[in-house]
């Protein structure tokens, strides 16, 4: 269940003073939120209004830790994965994204040895890579796409704030937990190595993890067939950065893994593991997209209810059943690609695939088997099946009486 939260953020300043606080690796963030908030609630599970945002992550709620497994090119050590973000979404699936222009920074290795964090800027250099070997560039997307979206980190949040000190806690957060996270390890465990020739199923994979974090499921990524990232979703009790992570399930429908034959293919094998792009959001990367590749140029945004073709989205980014369907234009972009239509760019606003100028940001959509996702969630729904011209909203999430898969008709 979505969080409760006011309409305006009421950010209270918090009496810590630039203290350094431990986490359970060792390492410290640089201070923020107490380590004991009061009465902290859980994110995802409140039922009241919470108007300090400083001790509860609103409205992105899950926190995501996401990892890589590149193979061609490779990145990182044979035998690990590597980092590919920490996000927050909205405990349903959708998320928000590039949420402060104002704190987007191109020097992030400087801010991080600027507060003497050598040994994070160090890790990082070997564990948070990119594949066309931009690390900066990856790590400047990280932070502006998703930290600026977690409300704990807001400078509002630190009693004696010092600029960019948030922007060190967050890659420190999101390195502790990857290291709490052992894929390749826990995997081999349960004799699931990589293999050019060797396939498994999604119940080997999910088992192999759940042994390690029982009780829930993760979020698994493939392209082609080809196991190359990992989702582990949390809910946190107070804030990002003194906070309790409590493993949960994903808030969504996203693996895009088949059930069975999937490859794990090792590092430097001179496999061909799509190239993913840098980097994430609430979604699986996607590969450059050639000519007649699903939501790439030019094409139709098809309806499908009921596994039948019934009509199209239009271009405010309604749904109708007759007449001329609106021409989409999408255009790759970090993770996922940008929809456009003659109205402008598209988006979800409050809740509805909106197209036009009260599309603030731009959200990078994805394709989920074949099917448009917002926050790699590929459902979406309406209060009513549409008829002849007569336009209906559609609807991210299933929560709408009538479910709608969106496709895409190449031109």
């Amino acid at each position: 269940m979505a969080s409760s939260v006011p309409s305006i953020r009421t950010l209270s300043k918090l009496a810590v003073g630039g203290a350094q606080i431990l986490l359970g690796g060792g390492q410290t963030v640089l201070g923020g939120t107490p380590q004991t908030c009061s009465n902290p609630q859980l994110s995802c599970h409140n039922t009241t209004i919470v108007q300090d945002l400083c001790c509860f992550n609103s409205p992105g709620g899950q926190l995501l830790q996401t990892q890589f497994w590149d193979t061609a090119p490779a990145t990182g050590p044979d035998d690990s994965w590597t980092i590919h973000g920490l996000w927050p979404d909205r405990c349903d699936g959708t998320y928000d994204a590039n949420c402060d222009s104002t704190r987007v920074y191109s020097n992030i290795s400087a801010i991080i040895q600027s507060f003497g964090k050598t040994e994070l800027l160090n890790y990082m250099s070997t564990y948070w890579k990119d594949y066309n070997g931009d690390d900066e560039t990856f790590w400047e997307h990280e932070w502006s796409k998703h930290g600026t979206c977690i409300s704990t980190l807001e400078p509002q949040c630190y009693s004696d704030h010092t600029a960019t000190e948030e922007v060190v806690d967050y890659f420190q957060k999101a390195v502790d937990l990857f290291k709490s996270l052992p894929s390749y390890e826990w995997l081999a465990q349960a004799g699931i190595t990589p293999s050019t020739t060797k396939i498994y199923t999604t119940a080997e994979i999910q088992a192999a993890l759940a042994a390690n974090r029982p009780g829930v499921s993760v979020t698994l990524g493939c392209k082609s067939g080809v196991f190359n990232e990992i989702w582990y979703h949390y809910d946190v009790r107070g804030s990002l950065q003194t906070g309790e992570f409590v493993a949960a399930d994903p808030d969504g429908t996203k693996s895009t893994c088949p059930s069975t034959g999937i490859k794990y293919l090792p590092k430097n094998s001179g496999g061909t593991t799509p190239a993913p792009t840098t980097t994430g959001s609430g979604s699986t990367p996607t590969s450059t997209a050639a000519p007649g590749t699903p939501f790439s140029g030019k094409g139709y945004l098809n309806v499908n209810t009921g596994g039948v073709k019934k009509g199209c989205i239009i271009s405010a980014g309604t749904w109708y059943t007759s007449g001329t369907c609106a021409t989409f234009t999408a255009a790759s972009s970090g993770d996922g690609f940008m929809l456009t239509s003659s109205k402008g760019k598209c988006g979800v606003v409050s809740g509805t695939f909106t197209c036009g100028t009260s599309v603030s940001t731009a959200i990078a959509f994805t394709a989920v088997d074949g099917k448009l996702a917002a926050g790699g969630n590929a459902a979406w729904s309406a209060d009513k099946v549409a008829s002849g011209s007569t336009q209906v909203p559609v609807f991210a999430g299933a929560d709408h009486s009538t479910a709608l898969e969106i496709v895409w008709q190449g031109l």
